[in-house]
């Protein structure tokens, strides 16, 4: 079963987090959903997280796992909203599962294939030698050089945790994403389609979704409207949360 973080009452709002990401990305905005009125289950994906490892990886098998989540806790006519890899496993449970999805909402990534583009991420995070027991600021050291963006260290580090006293480890299941990372980038499959009402919400300065990809997703999705907000790149959510809290909340109210 997914790990996951369940936070207020009221109708069911399931969060899925991006490749290399977990629960506790969304912990403000949860709150914020529920707030409203929303029971917000933020789950782990397998091999991310807190959730269980497992060389089983690829969008069916993750949209499955959401599947038996909500079976295990009997949720009906949820929302959801998942970022990037997130986003892939929202729009594939919701086109194989619409009965059980009432609202979708996909964050920075559409449906088409994406080439791997994740390999100084990799190589950063397979330089580190965790034989050695670095601390943090050892950790972050080596990751530098191949990931000079701060946010995106800081985002990464948040996976480190102490198995036991002085010994650090990522909580991801590294090994399975150096071999399977291609699954990534894979595209939802042809001929799939959810016609209820869904939210495609991207960065201005992301090139995630283009205006060239809009009539593929209105063959998937017929019943989308688009949101952008200005100013922010992939990790739209992190870097402007209140106006993608306004424009999330506005959609699903």
């Amino acid at each position: 079963m997914l790990n996951s973080r369940i936070e207020g009452e009221g109708h069911p709002l399931i969060i899925i987090h991006g490749f290399l990401g977990m629960s506790d990305n969304w912990k403000s905005l949860a709150s914020l959903y529920a707030s409203t009125g929303y029971q917000v289950h933020m789950i782990d994906l397998r091999n991310h997280g807190r959730s269980f490892h497992s060389d089983d990886f690829s969008y069916e098998i993750m949209s499955k796992d959401v599947l038996a989540y909500c079976q295990q806790y009997n949720l009906k006519d949820i929302s959801i909203i998942g970022h990037s890899m997130g986003g892939k496993v929202a729009m594939l449970f919701a086109t194989t599962y619409p009965e059980m999805v009432e609202k979708l909402v996909v964050a920075d990534i559409g449906p088409k294939y994406y080439a791997p583009h994740h390999q100084n991420i990799l190589a950063g995070l397979n330089a580190v030698d965790f034989s050695k027991k670095p601390d943090r600021a050892a950790v972050e050291e080596t990751l530098y050089p191949f990931i000079p963006d701060f946010g995106t260290r800081q985002f990464l580090m948040k996976n480190l945790y102490w198995v036991v006293t002085g010994q650090l480890a990522f909580r991801f299941n590294l090994s399975v994403f150096n071999e399977k990372i291609e699954t990534i980038g894979e595209a939802l499959p042809e001929g799939n389609h959810y016609d209820k009402p869904t939210l495609f919400i991207r960065g201005g300065n992301s090139s995630y979704i283009l205006d060239t990809d809009l009539p593929e997703i209105k063959k998937q999705f017929p019943n989308f409207k688009l949101a952008t907000i200005p100013n922010v790149g992939h990790w739209l959510h992190a870097e402007n949360p209140k106006l993608f809290f306004h424009e999330t909340i506005t959609f699903l109210k």
